[in-house]
């Protein structure tokens, strides 16, 4: 079962969002109305059989999220590293948060990535899946990444025209607005993965993890994220071997500096008729072939 992950069925498994009333309010006047919002819920990442890590997410793909994490992290190096998954609902509410449930990740993975876990073992709980919420201390940060190594090259137009893609295709943020989104643009330069989580870091995660599962190829393509590229959304773009990160915000100081020193080409800013290149500029390149892309940008 090398990289792939079972969910246990249940009654109990949670809901991606729900509906609550509310009083909305618009031009001075009240209006009593039905809302939909953005469930999350806390998933603990289990290592064969001990809690290593427990995220507030959202309660769909966890399979990809647990796997795209594990290697994002460092846990694991390769997906065949993964023996066994199971997801886990539980049916019992958490007694600190009535109402509340939890949902566990049990995995089995290789003995010797297990004893490296527990050799560099951080207590991680992440409001949104930060990457370095819980480490021990300065000496535990990841080192940085290997060089990446990635022939893709990618027109503004084609990036453009992936994002306004990406938009349409976010289903939990249309219904919440409350929701992060990591796409992947495929080597052929079409939008083909879209994977959508509370957390910016998760919605990255899970994309990985759809990416390990389908065996892609994660030099061939880029991932485009709706949120600002901090310094762990480079980080694990460039741990999996990304050539690309395209960001719909701003990177941080940090974060530029760690894609320069990857080699990880790094935008951000990426909006209707523009963009900003941070780092490795020279695989962004404009081509007389785009016209069609950026005609359909233009609409």
């Amino acid at each position: 079962m090398s990289g792939n992950c079972d969910a246990l069925e249940s009654v109990f498994q949670p809901a991606a969002t729900a509906r609550v009333a509310v009083s909305k309010w618009h031009s001075g006047f009240e209006q009593r109305v039905v809302d939909e919002l953005a469930e999350e819920v806390p998933v603990a990442l289990e290592y064969n059989g001990i809690s290593h890590a427990v995220m507030l997410a959202s309660p769909t793909d966890l399979a990809d999220f647990a796997l795209g994490f594990s290697l994002s992290e460092g846990i694991l190096e390769s997906a065949h590293e993964l023996y066994d998954c199971e997801v886990v609902y539980s049916d019992d509410a958490l007694p600190s948060a009535p109402g509340l449930q939890g949902v566990r990740v049990v995995m089995q993975i290789a003995a010797g990535r297990f004893a490296g876990l527990k050799h560099k073992r951080r207590a991680l709980v992440g409001r949104t899946g930060c990457g370095l919420c819980g480490v021990e201390s300065l000496s535990n940060l990841a080192p940085v990444p290997r060089l990446v190594s990635s022939g893709l090259h990618i027109t503004p137009a084609r990036l453009q025209l992936a994002f306004a893609q990406l938009e349409q295709q976010q289903v939990l943020q249309q219904r919440t607005g409350a929701t992060h989104a990591a796409g992947w643009l495929g080597p052929g330069g079409a939008l083909t993965l879209v994977r959508e989580d509370v957390g910016r870091h998760n919605a990255l995660d899970k994309l990985i993890g759809a990416l390990a599962a389908a065996k892609a190829d994660f030099s061939a393509g880029a991932a485009l994220i709706t949120s600002r590229a901090s310094y762990e959304m480079v980080q694990k773009a460039a741990v999996m071997g990304m050539g690309v990160l395209a960001a719909v915000s701003a990177p941080t100081a940090l974060a530029q500096r760690l894609a320069a020193q990857t080699g990880l080409t790094l935008l951000g800013f990426v909006r209707r008729g523009n963009c900003v290149v941070y780092a490795h500029p020279e695989r962004v390149q404009q081509a007389s072939t785009d016209l069609a892309a950026l005609l359909e940008v233009a609409r």
